[in-house]
Parts: structure tokens; C-alpha cells; sequence
């Protein structure tokens, strides 16, 4: 469950420490320990801020963080957006 290929051939692979719906379930029990439903985060901070400093998914990369953030918006848990600067999420 945690190898996915990349390509039909089956060529390469991506190694995964977690799935995509074990991360948003992570982010989203920070979002819910802090008291943050109904708030907006651009990815960087969410990945980068001074607020996830301490958490297991800071420093996540950005497909693997937009993986997990439609696996939440699959579960109605937050909604992906568009920022002026870059895109962001909306948790409920």
C-alpha cells in the first residue's frame, strides 16, 4: 500500500512513509487539537510555518501535501483553493 508506480511500464516507483490519507488525517487532527476548522492556510505554512514546526508534517513535499488535502476534501474535512499568491485550504 505504500509503493505507487509512476509510470505504466513500471519503471519507477515512489516509496511512500505514509499514504496521502494518513497525512491529511495528521493535518487534520492538528487542525482540530488547535482549534483551526474554519480557518485558511496557504501550503507553505502549512508545511513550512513556525506553527507546524513540531509536527510530523512539516517540511512535506507539496505533491504529497495536495495528495493528502484531496483525500480531506474527498471526506468534505477542508477544501482546496486558489490564492492570489499560490493555492491554499480551507478546513471545516
Amino acid at each position: 500500500g505504500n509503493l505507487e508506480w509512476l509510470d505504466k511500464n513500471k519503471t519507477s516507483f515512489l516509496i511512500m512513509w505514509r499514504r496521502p490519507e494518513e497525512w491529511g488525517k495528521l493535518i487534520y487532527q492538528w487542525v482540530s487539537k488547535n482549534g483551526l476548522t474554519n480557518s485558511v492556510f496557504t501550503l507553505y505554512e502549512l508545511t513550512s510555518g513556525d506553527d507546524t514546526e513540531n509536527e510530523e508534517f512539516h517540511g512535506l513535499d507539496e505533491t504529497t501535501l495536495l495528495r493528502a488535502l484531496q483525500a480531506l476534501q474527498q471526506e468534505h474535512k477542508a477544501e482546496i483553493i486558489t490564492l492570489d499568491d499560490g493555492r491554499g485550504v480551507k478546513f471545516f
